[in-house]
């Protein structure tokens, strides 16, 4: 029989378990459905941009603000603008992002699954990512799921820097010559070569089906442990990796 060493599997949110383009239907309110398409692309961009920005600076804000600040990018860059009341009202909405359409089917069997411990592993606020998990429409029935949340505001750093990561290993309580049971489940190339590059296993949501492209680290520390095509194909990637 295969050993499942208490494996740990830490699911990004933004982008993995939240679909950060589905803000794009308020956005819409205001500014039609193709504009408000283009601002929501804007907007991710620019937050992860500031965040890569701000750990090269060696400085660090919390994800709310640059959440906040990186919409305004995209608003001028857009040519339009919004009131604050509007504003509050996106950032509010922010905390509600649909999920993809394989993550309720997904996360009903890993919490069947008495191999895997999950947990949340997030750049947002433990705020954010609270209200997110525990209140919005599509992720509050399988809050239970998650045996934690952890943010990256204990270390003052964002994703990729491999402090984040080492620090999520400490907090499932995994040592170093343990941190290869640590895995990551990210729709976030940048995310899965950071938590490679300190040791830990990966799988890479491709949902789009366009196959790995990110050359950043030509090694094995620079590709995904596992490709999926949808969070309902995780287990199986998992699972299979400790059979072999």
């Amino acid at each position: 029989m295969a050993d499942f060493p208490g494996i740990v599997v830490a699911f990004d949110l933004y982008g993995t378990l939240l679909s950060t383009e589905s803000i794009a239907v308020k956005l819409a309110e205001h500014f039609g459905q193709a504009k408000a398409a283009t601002i929501a692309a804007t907007w991710r961009k620019y937050q992860l941009e500031y965040t890569w920005r701000l750990n090269s600076m060696n400085r660090f804000e919390p994800f709310s603000g640059i959440t906040q600040r990186s919409l305004n990018h995209a608003l001028k860059e857009s040519g339009v603008s919004l009131g604050q009341s509007e504003i509050g009202d996106l950032m509010k909405a922010y905390d509600s992002l649909s999920t993809f359409p394989d993550v309720k089917p997904a996360l009903a069997e890993i919490a069947e699954n008495l191999a895997i411990r999950p947990v949340v592993f997030s750049n947002g606020t433990q705020s954010m990512v609270s209200n997110s998990v525990r209140h919005s429409p599509d992720l509050a029935p399988y809050a239970q799921t998650f045996h934690d949340i952890i943010v990256v505001e204990e270390v003052q750093k964002f994703k990729p820097a491999p402090e984040v990561y080492e620090m999520l290993a400490r907090r499932v309580g995994k040592e170093k010559e343990q941190i290869e049971n640590v895995w990551l489940v990210s729709g976030n190339p940048f995310d899965v070569v950071g938590a490679r590059a300190v040791g830990m296993q990966a799988a890479w949501v491709d949902r789009a089906g366009n196959g790995w492209q990110d050359e950043l680290v030509d090694d094995d520390k620079g590709r995904p442990t596992a490709i999926v095509k949808g969070l309902d194909e995780v287990v199986n990637a998992i699972m299979g990796y400790y059979l072999k």
